[in-house]
């Protein structure tokens, strides 16, 4: 009996499959699909880091937004370079500022 899936996984899920004994039935996303499947699975992760947020579940979040920047070509140090320029801007996210409303 198959139990289905119908989603992306990390790459080594097939082989863990085959050495607990099962055949993974798989397929590799066409880059369309990837990227596609990518912000589906990071809808997912956060879902999951809602639910436990713990290290594990936040390492998962990072892993897909890791592969979101590969995708569009994004490269690490700019995008730290990009994020380092609005926290000098606009700041960080350290005080819990909510912001209610702005009177003219």
């Amino acid at each position: 009996m198959a139990e289905e899936y119908d989603k992306l996984v990390r790459d080594e899920i097939p082989r863990i499959i085959r050495e607990n004994g099962e055949e993974p039935v798989f397929r590799e996303a066409s880059c369309e699909e990837y990227l596609e499947r990518l912000h589906e699975k990071l809808d997912e992760e956060v879902a999951e880091f809602h639910d436990d947020p713990s290290a594990g579940e936040l390492a998962d979040v990072l892993a897909v937004i890791d592969a979101l920047g590969e995708c569009h070509g994004l490269e690490d140090e700019e995008v730290e370079r990009v994020r380092r320029e609005k926290a000098d801007e606009r700041g960080e996210f350290d005080d819990g500022v909510v912001l209610e409303a702005v009177r003219r």
